[in-house]
């Protein structure tokens, strides 16, 4: 390593500040805290626990008046075309920023290829077709995402032509034809594209299932374009994930590389190039005396939620350099917890509610000082579910 490379603890560290874990932070300090590079909601439930471990005084009930109520905090499919919940005073950087230039693709469509070669039509037209629905949402909320799917094929049917009507309503080639159609599954890849527009949110949960309605309907507001979107974007990926390169850049967003090289380079005289590993990555200059002069986070130990902002970090090897251990970090579906210890991944942890009783259950890699305090953190984190801690298995 040369006297100019950045070490793996430093980029920890500089990475546990930026996402608001290296103490524990107060309430005044949610808003930013989530808005730092929003909160993955998928499977639901994984943003209370992120925001949880960054606010600890936070309560579910805090966090329902501050989405449903007050409204500061919204939920929409933004990044990786997952449901997110960020500031909605942020929505232009989380949504519009998101809409791709002409010739770029929009994030997460590559599945509806089977659709379009069934019906026979183009990937714009259906678009147009939905954009022109999908105002209806501005005076109705709509409860269950397959609901909402049919719903909106059926505002588009009539608009197609009279030969691919009956294509439209022919059972899905996706999975589950039994309660979706065609026309549904299209509307699902779609709905993305319009979440980006602000043309669809999520609405306040009953039970089981998340509702939806517009942006508008849902604020009182059209959503602004917001000047500066994407470079304000592309500062929070840098923030939170640097040193980091525009292949990250383009993962972290889910959108092709055309896309995520136009946007990076809106801020690129902001940018100062470092050596990690002996390797070129990018930070921004304004973080430069941070991250070499950063000093041990107050807070060392947590147990972070397997969806937590932090754990999606691209160079997975700063998190765990033993890479045989990935595939049990980060799996295709269901990841389990992660217990960092100064910003590394020491071990896994997984979460089981058995009536009113919380079992957990712990596998450690590698010791670290103080490890009775997983007790603590899981007792805590049993509180915050309104259960209790029934078992503890390390």
């Amino acid at each position: 390593m040369t006297s100019s490379d950045i070490g793996a603890e430093q980029i920890r560290n500089f990475r546990l500040r930026a996402h608001f874990l290296d103490d524990r932070y107060r309430m005044t300090d949610i808003l930013p805290a989530a808005g730092a590079c929003g909160l993955q909601n998928s499977p639901p439930g994984a943003w209370e626990t992120a925001l949880f471990n960054r606010v600890p005084e936070c309560t579910i009930r805090d966090m329902e008046r501050l989405l449903y109520t007050e409204k500061s905090l919204l939920q929409a499919w933004s990044l990786r075309g997952a449901p997110m919940v960020f500031p909605a005073s942020e929505s232009d950087a989380f949504l519009r920023a998101l809409v791709p230039s002409e010739g770029e693709e929009w994030i997460y469509t590559h599945g509806i290829g089977l659709a379009l070669d069934f019906l026979q039509m183009p990937f714009d037209a259906l678009l147009d077709l939905l954009f022109q629905v999908m105002p209806g949402l501005d005076d109705q909320v709509i409860l269950s995402k397959s609901l909402l799917d049919q719903t909106l094929a059926e505002w588009i049917r009539p608009l197609l032509p009279a030969d691919k009507q009956t294509l439209w309503e022919q059972p899905s080639m996706y999975g589950q034809p039994d309660i979706q159609t065609v026309g549904g599954a299209v509307v699902s890849f779609l709905l993305r594209p319009c979440a980006f527009r602000g043309l669809v949110v999520f609405g306040e949960r009953s039970g089981i299932y998340p509702s939806f309605t517009s942006y508008k309907n849902w604020s009182g507001n059209d959503i602004k374009p917001g000047v500066g979107a994407v470079e304000k974007l592309v500062h929070k990926f840098l923030h939170c994930y640097g040193p980091a390169t525009t292949d990250m850049f383009a993962a972290w967003l889910g959108c092709s590389g055309i896309q995520a090289r136009r946007m990076w380079k809106t801020i690129s005289e902001e940018m100062e190039p470092v050596s990690v590993f002996g390797k070129k990555a990018f930070i921004l200059a304004s973080d430069k005396e941070l991250l070499y002069a950063l000093p041990v986070p107050k807070r060392d130990l947590l147990l972070l939620g397997g969806y937590d902002p932090f754990l999606n970090q691209r160079d997975r090897y700063i998190l765990q350099p033993d890479k045989t251990l990935h595939k049990q970090i980060w799996k295709t579906v269901g990841n389990p917890g992660a217990i960092v210890y100064r910003g590394e991944i020491m071990g896994i942890w997984t979460g089981k509610k058995k009536g009113k009783g919380l079992e957990v259950r712990l596998t450690l890699w590698k010791d670290f000082p103080e490890r009775y305090r997983l007790f603590d953190l899981s007792e805590e984190y049993a509180i915050f579910r309104g259960l209790t801690l029934s078992k503890i298995d390390i």
